[in-house]
C-alpha cells in the first residue's frame, strides 16, 4: 500500500492530451497571483501522462501545474485531505475538457469553472448583438449563474473550494435602506461592505496563505476603504492585526505588509502608521525581529516621531549668507516651506527654479521659504544661491557642522520639503516641489471650511 493512501505524502496524476516529453512544475500561490512556491517537478511521457508523487505532506492551498515555459497552467484545489488526485484534460480546451477522479474538491471547482466559462461565452455573444432583447438575455444568464453559484456554495459549505470562491469574490450586499429623498443610502452600503469585507476569510486556516487572494484584498482594503489619515489608519490596522492573530504566520506577514506600505507612503503625512506599527509590534517584542533590525527600527522611530504631521517642527538654528543667525521658529509667516537640499544634487538644481517661481507668486500671501543646505562647503552653497537666484528667500547653512540632517530631520534624499503653519506645526512632509501650490490651496480651503 502506498504512503499517500495512508494520509502521508501525495500522488497527483495529470493526463494531458497534446503534450509529450516535457517537464512540468507543480506549486502553490503565496498570498498573491504573482508569487509561486514550487513543490515538485515531473516529466510527461509520450502519451501526456504526468505524475507528481512524494512521501512528505503538501500544505493545502490553490495549486498550479505550470506548463513548459510558464505559458499555460492548470489550477488545482489541494485541501490537504485528498492526497490521491487524477486529472484528465486536453490542451485544446483545458477547462472545458477537464475530468476529475478522486477529488470532490476539484469536481466542484471545475464544474464551477465550466459553468462560468459557458456563461461568459454566451454573454460575449449577446454583447455583440447590442439590443434590448440581448440585454435581457444577458441579465437572465447572469441571474442563472448567480443562482447556480449560490446553490453550489450552500451544498458544499465545508469544502475548501467553496471557501476559495468566497474569498475571491466581494461580500454580497443586501437591499440597502432608502434615504428620505428615495435614493439608496450609499453610506450604509459602504459601511456594510467594509464591515463584511473579511467574512469569507478564516484566518485560523493556514491554507489561505497559499492562495492568490490575501495580498490583493489587503491592498484594496487599505487603499480604498480606509481614510488616509493617521487615526483611521491606526484604528483599522490594529483591528486587522487582531483579526488575523489566530495564526502567527499570517499575523507576522500582515504586520510586515502594513508597516512596509507606510514606511515610505504614497499619501503625504501617513508615516504615523509606520511609527505606530514599529512601536506596538516590533519594538514591544510582540513580533520576532533580529537585534540588528530592531536597532534600525528604533533609530528611525526616534527620528520620525518628532517629524510627523501635526507635530511642532523641532528647533533649528542656522547661519545665513551674511553670517547672521536664522531660526526656523522665529520666521514670521502664515506658512513656512523648508527646502532641504544639497548644492551638488541634480534633482535640487532642477527643483530650485520651481521653488523660486512658487515663492515669487505666493510671497504676498504671507508664505516664506527657507532653503537649507545639507552639505558643508560654503563656496558651493553661496554659488548655488547666486546661480539659482535664491537671494530673496531665507538661506540656512550649518556653519558649525554639527547637524546630522538625516537623523535629526529625516532628510534621506534631497530635496526634502516640509510645510509648517504659522505656529510651526508640520502640515505636510516629503512634498514634491511641483505640488506645493496645489497643496497649500487645498489646505487653506480646508481650513476656511472649518471656520
Amino acid at each position: 500500500m502506498s504512503a499517500h493512501v495512508l494520509g502521508q505524502g501525495y500522488r497527483i496524476e495529470a493526463n494531458i492530451k497534446g503534450v509529450r516529453d516535457s517537464s512540468f512544475i507543480i506549486g502553490h500561490y503565496n498570498r498573491t497571483p504573482n508569487q509561486f512556491v514550487p513543490k515538485d517537478t515531473a516529466k510527461a511521457d509520450a502519451s501526456g501522462k504526468i505524475v507528481f508523487e512524494g512521501t512528505t505532506n503538501l500544505p493545502g492551498g490553490l495549486y498550479v501545474i505550470l506548463f513548459p515555459g510558464n505559458q499555460r497552467l492548470i489550477e488545482l484545489v489541494y485541501s490537504g485531505k485528498e492526497t490521491n488526485i487524477k486529472l484528465e484534460t486536453d490542451t485544446t480546451d483545458l477547462i472545458g475538457s477537464m475530468k476529475v477522479i478522486g477529488s470532490k474538491e476539484n469536481e466542484i471547482f471545475y464544474k464551477y469553472q465550466q459553468e462560468l466559462k459557458n456563461s461568459s461565452k454566451q454573454i460575449e455573444q449577446f454583447n455583440k448583438e447590442n439590443g434590448a432583447d440581448s440585454r435581457n438575455k444577458i441579465k437572465d444568464i447572469q441571474q442563472s449563474f448567480a443562482t447556480y453559484r449560490q446553490k453550489m456554495l450552500s451544498e458544499n459549505p465545508q469544502s475548501f473550494t467553496a471557501q476559495l470562491l468566497k474569498m475571491s469574490a466581494d461580500p454580497e450586499i443586501p437591499a440597502a435602506p432608502k434615504l428620505a429623498n428615495g435614493k439608496t443610502d450609499s453610506i450604509w452600503v459602504f459601511n456594510y461592505y467594509k464591515s463584511h469585507y473579511w467574512d469569507a476569510f478564516d484566518f485560523s486556516d493556514a491554507r489561505i496563505v497559499n492562495t492568490p487572494f490575501l495580498e490583493p484584498k489587503l491592498d484594496r482594503y487599505f487603499k480604498n476603504l480606509v481614510v488616509q489619515v493617521p487615526d483611521s489608519l491606526i484604528k483599522d490596522a490594529d483591528a486587522i492585526v487582531k483579526k488575523v492573530s489566530v495564526n502567527k504566520d499570517i499575523k507576522s506577514w500582515v504586520v510586515f505588509y502594513i508597516a512596509n506600505q507606510y514606511e515610505n507612503p504614497k499619501t503625504v503625512g501617513t508615516e504615523a502608521l509606520w511609527v505606530h506599527m514599529a512601536e506596538k509590534y516590533y519594538l514591544s517584542g510582540d513580533m520576532d525581529v533580529t537585534a540588528e533590525n530592531k536597532k534600525r527600527i528604533a533609530e528611525k522611530v526616534n527620528t520620525l516621531k518628532y517629524l510627523l504631521v501635526n507635530k511642532t517642527f523641532p528647533p533649528l538654528s542656522l547661519t545665513d549668507q551674511n553670517g547672521k543667525k536664522v531660526s526656523v521658529q522665529t520666521i514670521p509667516a502664515e506658512y513656512t516651506v523648508l527646502f532641504f537640499y544639497a548644492p551638488t544634487c541634480g534633482h535640487c538644481k532642477e527643483a530650485s527654479p520651481v521653488l523660486k517661481a512658487f515663492y515669487d507668486k505666493n510671497k504676498a500671501k504671507g508664505i516664506k521659504v527657507m532653503a537649507i543646505s545639507t552639505e558643508h562647503n560654503m563656496e558651493e552653497w553661496k554659488s548655488f544661491i547666486k546661480n539659482y537666484h535664491l537671494e530673496d528667500i531665507i538661506n540656512g547653512f550649518d556653519a558649525l557642522q554639527q547637524i546630522d540632517f538625516n537623523r535629526k530631520f529625516d532628510v534621506v534624499t534631497t530635496p526634502t520639503i516640509y510645510i509648517l503653519d504659522k505656529n510651526k506645526k508640520i502640515i505636510a512632509r516629503k512634498m514634491p516641489v511641483e505640488q506645493l501650490e496645489d497643496f497649500l490651496n487645498y489646505y487653506q480651503n480646508k481650513m476656511a471650511r472649518k471656520l
